[in-house]
């Protein structure tokens, strides 16, 4: 992959998943990518696992987490921590946007 250092926040797409739910790949290396992912209320992000380490920051809104069937509600601030495999997802009590860090890239979102 070629290395690219800037990524402007208008020439990155905002692509509609359906359901409530939009993502924007904010920038992105071949061991890094960094993902906006914005929900309106009621929206799910379905349990889900992939072999990707994650972290994710509550910007704004109101979340409850599933991780590994331990389930929180948390809200603008605070952050979560998924290991590789774990099974998670969300359901968005208020709209809101996430910070999603995945280690490695997901391929999958380019």
């Amino acid at each position: 992959m070629e290395i690219t250092n800037y990524f402007p926040g208008n020439e990155m797409e905002l692509l509609d998943l359906g359901d409530g739910i939009k993502r924007k790949v904010t920038a992105y290396s071949d061991n890094l990518m960094c993902v906006e992912v914005h929900f309106e209320k009621g929206a799910v992000g379905a349990l889900h696992s992939h072999p990707h380490e994650q972290i994710t920051y509550i910007l704004s809104g109101r979340f409850e987490f599933n991780i590994g069937g331990a389930k929180k509600i948390l809200s603008a601030g605070d952050s979560t921590y998924k290991q590789p495999n774990i099974e998670h997802g969300a359901v968005c009590l208020e709209s809101g946007v996430l910070l999603d860090i995945f280690t490695p890239c997901r391929a999958d979102f380019l």
